[in-house]
């Protein structure tokens, strides 16, 4: 039953405000005055989800985007600082891309941003998808098997330092201390200093793959789900439902998952979908090529993989996957309770926001949502 509600801000600028619209994604090149904005809206869209009461603001970490679509390097520096911002609001980490950080560093800084903040930042990992970014940073991600074998023993020196009072870590990757003589004996184990606050720290990740779903659930992460079509979100909930059960992890359809999509109320759905297009479609050009299209086609197929759909989708389509709502708030109520209908253990839902759409035109949206949708989901 969902109780908890979220709001996705991959770090996108207005791409229509300076006469680059239109302009293929390759060739925008925003000045730095433009780029940096995005840290001024963060903070605007916070404010107003405080005072809304939602329960979490998730933002994306991304690096080099000279193009204006994803420009927030840091994500626990940024969400210290709108933690300071607002009251209550908890800010999530989707992603801290492991392969581009040293795991204790990471570690530090969170721990140091959950207790400053008192347990309002949420942690969350993810492996990368952007050549430009995770190979600049010197870590595989061409080798994809490398580049999963490293974030997986990143994520064990991770847990290390938030749930061990000393260790000591050595594998093929990092061996943490080393041993060296430290004022007068041989360097053994080491501690963070401080350890986070709350204990255990509740991690988050996207599921990208089977075998990502199967390591998740080995080592009790949670999951998100965003922008997939109504038969791939069956498969995903099913499968993690399926690893958390053979980790022996007691589970729910649905629990211990975030579950995203669009949404975009007026007072019809034709004039939703003709508000929503230019931004929707705008995205998935830029999107698209990474392969991450989550639908499916009548035979369950994904789209990209043989047989099935390879074309950019339209919004049409995502409405139709019931990947985005869209319409009047009975409507948008209807086709968010007919998912949640299914997973009897799904507590929290997000809204995506749609790249490209103006910070004002999606604030009020979510103004519309807390008045007209989650009250149809509080139950008392």
């Amino acid at each position: 039953m969902i109780k908890r509600f979220h709001a996705l801000y991959v770090g996108q600028i207005e791409l229509d405000n300076i006469g680059l619209q239109g302009t293929p994604a390759n060739h925008r090149r925003y000045p730095n005055e433009r780029l940096s904005q995005v840290f001024w809206t963060a903070r605007d869209v916070a404010r107003e989800m405080d005072e809304l009461g939602y329960y979490a603001f998730w933002t994306a970490e991304h690096h080099f985007q000279r193009e204006g679509y994803e420009c927030l390097p840091n994500l626990i520096q940024l969400g210290l600082w709108l933690a300071t911002q607002t009251r209550r609001l908890k800010f999530g980490c989707a992603f801290n891309i492991l392969p581009m950080w040293h795991p204790i560093r990471l570690a530090e800084d969170y721990a140091m941003a959950d207790i400053v903040t008192d347990g309002r930042v949420i942690m969350g990992v993810g492996r990368g998808y952007h050549t430009r970014e995770v190979e600049t940073f010197g870590a595989p991600l061409l080798d994809a098997e490398a580049n999963r074998e490293l974030f997986e023993e990143q994520l064990q020196l991770l847990l290390k330092c938030f749930n061990e009072e000393a260790f000591h870590h050595k594998g093929k990757y990092y061996e943490c201390p080393p041993s060296v003589p430290y004022r007068g004996y041989q360097l053994e184990e080491i501690t963070v200093v401080p350890r986070p606050k709350h204990l255990p720290v509740e991690i988050w990740m996207p599921i990208a793959s089977g075998r990502t779903i199967d390591m998740m659930a080995k080592y009790g992460l949670k999951a998100m789900v965003t922008l997939n079509g109504e038969k791939i979100l069956d498969d995903v909930v099913g499968a993690f439902h399926a690893a958390c059960i053979r980790h022996g992890r007691p589970s729910q359809l649905g629990q211990d998952m975030i579950w995203g999509a669009g949404v975009y109320l007026a007072d019809t759905r034709e004039v939703a979908i003709r508000r929503l297009e230019p931004s929707h479609d705008e995205r998935y050009k830029w999107f698209a090529p990474f392969g991450f299209v989550r639908y499916a086609d009548e035979q369950g197929r994904t789209w990209g993989t043989p047989g099935a759909p390879a074309r950019v989708p339209s919004l049409r389509d995502g409405v139709e996957q019931k990947a985005w709502f869209c319409g009047p708030p009975s409507q948008v109520i209807e086709g968010i309770k007919s998912i949640e209908a299914k997973y009897p253990g799904l507590e929290d839902f997000m809204i995506h926001w749609a790249e490209g759409l103006p910070p004002e035109e999606f604030k009020e949206q979510l103004r519309w949502f807390a008045k007209d949708v989650i009250p149809a989901f509080n139950r008392g």
